[in-house]
């Protein structure tokens, strides 16, 4: 029994690479596969973008406006912490779009839930016959006590880790965890409609936008809008790192075991608990992690860089990649959470990105959407 509950933890934690560690040479190696990059994606030539918000659309309520932009994508040259699935930075092209000021709330997922009924991933039975399809052949199928509903929560440590790589020390699969029951059963969030909606995995984010009439964001959108007017700096704020208890919800302490709450909280925050950035965008850096509707492909930034070219509306890899996992289906996310801190990952800095599978659910992962001036035309008619 403890070697098959064993396996299914496993098996979730590196499908699903909730950590924040890399192999270094994973994104400087140059792999031979079919194109990673989106070939509807414009190619050089007319960069002109939309940069002010066309007249005859209002601002829908709860967004703002980011105005278009040409600019680097990736991290910046003086950003030591940078890991090298964000690199090499390159230049694209964004058209303005509409972005949720916040991530997605309990509240705003839950009067979806009343008016359609769904059910998310991590309420539903466990389907072994789609798992076993991202297993090597043979796998064993667990018992059904473990086969049941639930998601990944987080657990401090009682000590140090010596071994960051090993996500299973503090990560936990939680029978009866979800959106409603965040850290498991017993838990609520009652009295929480102002906290980020979490165990959110990619299809029920789909869902939501698609009730909501809006999308995820593209990778290259969300780091737009996340830059606001700083674009070459190391967080959205500028270079300093010492103004991070006030500008994000953290990790603060020693990694997985003391968070000694500096910037006010343990786990999750309200949405607005922190200073927004140029554009008027909350929770940026830190709180929870957000899809973005990209693939996570470990050779889609070199393979940008390499078309010496200005990408416009770029929509990511055309297909998923991972050097690690080649049974991996993952999706880019974005803006770190309550769980990264400086000795670990920093991942609060605005180039940072890491890959998680679709039908993944975490504590510290939710969304927002974004619409574009087409998209609310549209569905005026």
């Amino acid at each position: 029994m403890q070697k098959n509950i064993s396996f299914l933890v496993g098996f979730i934690l590196f499908t699903a690479f909730v950590g924040c560690k890399e192999d270094k040479n994973i994104a400087n190696t140059k792999t031979v596969t079919s194109p990673s990059i989106d070939q509807s994606e414009s190619r050089q030539g007319d960069t002109t973008v939309i940069k002010e918000r066309p007249k005859d659309i209002e601002v829908p309520k709860g967004m703002v406006w980011v105005p278009g932009a040409v600019f680097d994508q990736g991290a910046v040259a003086q950003d030591k912490m940078a890991m090298n699935h964000e690199k090499p930075a390159h230049k694209v092209a964004v058209d303005g779009f509409f972005m949720d000021i916040t991530e997605v709330t309990n509240a705003q997922f839950k009067k979806f839930v009343e008016e359609t009924g769904y059910k998310t991933v991590a309420e539903r039975e466990i389907d072994w016959e789609e798992m076993k399809k991202q297993l090597p052949e043979g796998t064993p199928r667990p018992p059904d006590s473990i086969m049941q509903p639930g998601s990944l929560t987080f657990k401090k440590t009682k000590t140090s880790v010596p071994n960051l790589y090993d996500f299973s020390q503090w990560w936990n699969w939680t029978i009866g965890a979800n959106w409603r029951h965040p850290n498991g059963p017993g838990s609520s969030i009652k009295g929480m409609d102002d906290f980020p909606v979490v165990h959110i995995a990619y299809e029920d984010a789909l869902a939501y936008c698609e009730w909501a009439g809006r999308r995820l964001p593209t990778e290259a959108e969300w780091e737009r809008a996340a830059r606001g007017n700083q674009t070459r700096t190391i967080y959205f704020w500028g270079d300093d790192e010492s103004p991070l208890s006030k500008m994000a919800n953290t990790w603060e302490g020693e990694f997985p075991v003391t968070n000694n709450k500096a910037d006010g909280f343990e786990r999750r925050a309200p949405v607005r608990s922190f200073a927004p950035n140029d554009f008027g965008l909350f929770d940026m850096a830190g709180n929870v992690w957000e899809w973005t509707s990209d693939w996570y492909n470990t050779t889609y930034y070199n393979d940008l860089f390499s078309q010496n070219t200005i990408i416009k509306n770029p929509n990511g890899a055309e297909s998923p990649f991972n050097e690690r996992d080649p049974y991996a289906r993952e999706k880019v996310m974005k803006g770190g959470s309550f769980l990264c801190n400086a000795s670990y990952c920093a991942s609060y800095r605005v180039s940072s990105r890491m890959a998680t599978s679709l039908d993944s659910s975490l504590e510290h992962l939710g969304f927002r959407t974004v619409a574009t001036p087409d998209m609310l035309r549209n569905r005026k008619k």
